[in-house]
């Protein structure tokens, strides 16, 4: 087994650091969820924090892990008379993004059930995890129905595994630590809120901090066991320290004026529900414990504020986490501390305090005046220290031509129309659905038809490897006839393997949903564009509820644009509708090709994910770009060529004014989808209710699932 990098190791990150030691103290807080960009250090400080919990208590044997003290009654190895108990030290288990449902929850051999009526069960990782860490990286890539599970197992403290009336249970409590890149999707809400504190980090902008990182991981790749002994004293002290703190906790008082500090900062902040005030009752509570304290101060409950409210503040996935500081302090200011009960001293904190490394760098290379800044490492970034720390100048005319802070300014184009300024979007509203037709086998979503392992059971196959849901119904008839060649005698059937029948199901998945988006100058007045973006906003709020992958294209002036790659973070592609400019001419028909050129690439990458190609535009087109002719014709021939591939696809007629066209109408015909309004867009509109986007000719999905079938 390696050696894992120590978690005094850790280079600054003052705030991921102090909330997973929080969790230590108290696994009550609920669990850590940490943000940031690749290579922050997140894993490797979670993988650290194993090595400063305390040994686990545990029954001998007892392969659920069970105190020897309270053994779980219902344990499926027990039961456990009494007995010395055995130490080991507490588990970190990792949940790979990609497991399965038995490898989360246990494997129940169904045909020994079946046949012997025997409870053969095999532990999952929810069983390995209890009384300890449970740990997934990517997070936010998790499968629906493996959140689903985690739910119920963190909400109830224990785990059920259910297979045609055969049924295990065991506990299952345990500190949920997930890590995730923003930029690869967001949670869903019910998930996000199951995590009792959230911590967003980022590679810090000083040069003297990032040399110290280099410097250790260096260090500790050329002899890692030599490297942990080294800071073997300072991992020692941590350890002392949680575990002294542990034994604080039930010490400290909650008073009701901390309790009031509480209650008015979550109202203040408007926070759904009552999980946040007691998730950060617990933290207060255990950040006084960790401080050596045996009463809650002010200062602990405004730290607990910044760990446990950012995340539940969001309304919908385009807001950013984070919290308003200075009203924070205003509404903290209205309760003033009690007076504290002689506590002693507090001590300072080895995992936070600047102090000199065993490597002779310092442990903070910023100083004492870090603050947990945004840079993640718990200092302030320097003066213009990073691009997203440059303020833009006051006169607009002095920003950099190339600057993305800088705005738009109408400039002459080559193609004979000027810029606009970008326009921000209407406010969002709830759509109507879009679907693929036919039936997929693409990832778990909430959009389109498609087989899936959870969902309605539709029919029974022969299972093409482990069996994991049983068709008990199928498997009977197919073992009926086979009973008395088989010499039954008694009541039960005699089961062989052949007659196991897997169930098969239909649910929902999710699709790529590409964009195709006209910032042209036919789309330029400000009020026509606001309502796009707005329509386009909905569609991408719908996107990320339905767990599709969404990309964008933009064109205009001579060509057209991927300004988003197919991706999962759904406000990555909002934060570049927000940015979005127009002027120019409108290159329809290169618009069309780019998608075409989009999702053939994505069909080679994963190829179960079926497209749907969104394309919102007035339908006018006067420029062919670099391609050159008719522009017309090129669209029409853009347009049937993505029909003839079997993409599904819908018009966003962008039309407005006493004299329609019907352009966009056109287009839709060689798309072969339909068109439809921005106000037949909405879900509470008058207009007909789209269902299913058709396309003109088969789709080789089709023909897959015919000859599956």
């Amino acid at each position: 087994m390696s050696t894992p990098y120590p978690f005094t190791a850790v280079v600054g990150q003052t705030d991921l650091r102090l909330a997973l030691l929080l969790n230590a103290v108290s696994p009550a807080v609920g669990g850590v969820l940490v943000r940031g960009e690749k290579g922050t250090a997140k894993s490797t400080a979670v993988r650290a924090l194993s090595a400063l919990l305390p040994q686990v208590d545990v029954v001998p044997g007892c392969r659920f892990s069970c105190a020897p003290a309270a053994p779980d009654p219902d344990c499926p190895d027990g039961p456990h008379g009494a007995g010395p108990g055995g130490a080991r030290p507490a588990r970190m288990v990792e949940l790979p993004v990609g497991a399965s449902e038995d490898r989360l929850v246990g494997a129940l051999d169904i045909e020994r059930a079946l046949a012997e009526g025997v409870k053969a069960f095999e532990p999952g990782l929810l069983a390995d995890a209890h009384r300890g860490i449970l740990y997934v990286d990517e997070v936010n890539l998790l499968h629906d129905h493996l959140i689903d599970l985690l739910l119920d197992a963190a909400a109830m403290g224990a785990s059920y595994v259910e297979r045609e009336g055969v049924s295990v249970r065991h506990a299952a409590r345990f500190l949920l630590v997930g890590t995730m890149n923003p930029e690869e999707g967001e949670l869903r809400p019910q998930l996000l809120d199951r995590f009792g504190l959230t911590v967003e980090v980022a590679a810090s902008r000083e040069p003297a901090q990032r040399v110290e990182v280099v410097r250790r991981r260096l260090s500790y790749e050329d002899d890692p066991a030599g490297f942990a002994a080294r800071w073997s004293g300072d991992e020692s002290e941590v350890r002392a320290r949680v575990v002294a703190a542990r034994a604080l906790l039930q010490q400290v008082r909650l008073g009701d004026n901390a309790l009031l500090q509480i209650a008015a900062t979550c109202a203040g902040f408007e926070v759904d529900g009552m999980r946040a005030d007691i998730v950060m009752a617990r933290t207060a509570t255990a950040l006084a414990a960790w401080a050596g304290r045996t009463a809650v101060l002010k200062e602990d409950v405004r730290q607990a504020a910044l760990l446990a409210l950012p995340h539940r503040r969001r309304r919908n996935p385009f807001d950013a986490p984070g919290l308003d500081e200075d009203k924070l302090d205003e509404i903290l200011d209205r309760f003033p501390d009690e007076e504290p009960e002689n506590d002693p001293d507090p001590e300072p904190d080895p995992g936070t305090d600047p102090e000199p490394g065993p490597d002779g760098g310092p442990e903070n290379p910023q100083g004492p005046d870090d603050g947990g800044g945004p840079d993640g490492g718990g200092g302030v970034p320097p003066q213009g220290g990073g691009p997203q720390d440059a303020q833009p100048p006051a006169d607009p005319a002095e920003a950099p031509a190339d600057s993305p802070e800088a705005p738009r300014q109408p400039s002459a184009q080559a193609d004979g129309g000027p810029e606009q300024a970008a326009v921000r979007a209407a406010e969002p509203f709830r759509t109507k659905m879009l679907s693929v037709p036919g039936l997929g086998e693409g990832a778990a979503g909430r959009r389109s038809r498609a087989r899936t392992a959870h969902g309605r059971t539709t029919g029974a196959q022969r299972p093409r490897g482990q069996l994991t849901k049983l068709h008990l119904a199928a498997t009977v008839h197919a073992a009926a006839p086979h009973q008395k060649a088989r010499g039954r005698a008694g009541r039960g059937l005699v089961i062989r393997k052949d007659d196991l029948r897997q169930a098969t199901r239909e649910g929902r998945e999710g699709n790529l949903v590409l964009f195709v988006v006209d910032a042209s100058g036919s789309m330029a007045a400000r009020q026509r564009m606001s309502a796009v973006k707005g329509a386009v906003l909905s569609l991408l709020l719908d996107a990320y509820q339905r767990r599709d992958k969404v990309g964008l294209i933009t064109f205009r002036g001579a060509a057209a644009q991927l300004a988003l790659p197919p991706t999962s973070s759904v406000d990555a592609a909002a934060a570049r509708l927000e940015k979005l400019p127009t002027g120019g001419r409108t290159p329809l028909g290169s618009g069309l090709l780019k998608a075409h050129e989009v999702l053939r690439i994505e069909r080679l990458r994963d190829p179960s994910r079926r497209p749907l190609l969104v394309v919102v535009t007035d339908g006018r087109a006067t420029s062919a770009g670099a391609v050159g002719g008719d522009p017309r014709e090129l669209t029409a021939r853009s347009a049937r060529l993505l029909a003839a591939d079997g993409v599904a696809s819908v018009v966003v007629d962008c039309e407005s004014g006493p004299v329609r066209l019907g352009l966009a109408g056109a287009l839709a015909a060689d798309l072969g989808g339909p068109a439809v309004t921005l106000d037949g867009l909405r879900a509470d509109s008058l207009a007909g209710l789209v269902k299913d986007v058709r396309t003109a000719v088969t789709t080789p999905a089709s023909h897959t699932t015919r000859r599956a079938a």
